[in-house]
């Protein structure tokens, strides 16, 4: 993780978790592809917005933020425990049914997102689902306050999910937002499966 972006999330946890939008409505398709009940692993949770639909929904929730202060922000919303871990921490090998990251690995440097995209894939099951959205773009950079994106390109990320292991790409799409500083951005949505052993 750059130091500088999580510094910023560290820093400004309640200003980023009072900003926080409502749960994207693409989580609604991804939790419908999950066993009922099933065990998610959440990155990136941020405010606790999608984790707490995840909770209400009765599914059984690993929530996980990088920065220790937006944690504490979320398990306090959803009176949920939420882990300070980083990507990299990751060690769970076939835990979870599916993997949200809504958001957060846009900030993976480019030559580190193979190596958690390879974490992502043996945590989950054979099947699971992973979804995660990023910000496109045609090479890494700063946005005005600071944080690093990997912006990367559509063909650019394929490449990079097919280094990191045998995936069933489900569906992919874009949308436009205003992002925390203001700035329009589009992202990219990507659902897939672990390919079964």
């Amino acid at each position: 993780m750059d130091d500088a972006t999580l510094q910023f999330y560290r820093r400004n946890a309640e200003a980023y978790a009072g900003w926080a939008k409502a749960p994207s409505t693409r989580l609604t398709g991804f939790l419908k592809l999950l066993p009922p009940g099933g065990a998610i692993l959440e990155l990136g949770c941020g405010a606790g917005n999608h984790a707490a639909v995840m909770l209400a929904e009765g599914f059984v929730l690993r929530a996980t933020d990088g920065s220790p202060e937006m944690a504490d922000v979320a398990a306090r919303r959803i009176n949920h425990p939420v882990e300070a871990m980083l990507f990299d921490e990751l060690e769970d090998l076939e835990a979870y049914d599916g993997v949200w990251a809504s958001a957060c690995l846009l900030h993976v440097p480019r030559d580190e997102l193979a190596g958690i995209l390879s974490r992502i894939h043996r945590a989950l099951k054979p099947g699971g689902i992973f979804y995660a959205s990023y910000k496109i773009g045609h090479g890494d950079g700063r946005d005005s306050i600071g944080r690093y994106y990997n912006y990367p390109a559509a063909d650019w990320l394929a490449a990079t999910y097919a280094a990191s292991g045998a995936w069933v790409q489900l569906s992919t799409d874009t949308g436009e937002i205003k992002s925390f500083d203001e700035a329009p951005a589009t992202m990219l949505h990507i659902v897939v499966r672990k390919a079964a052993a």
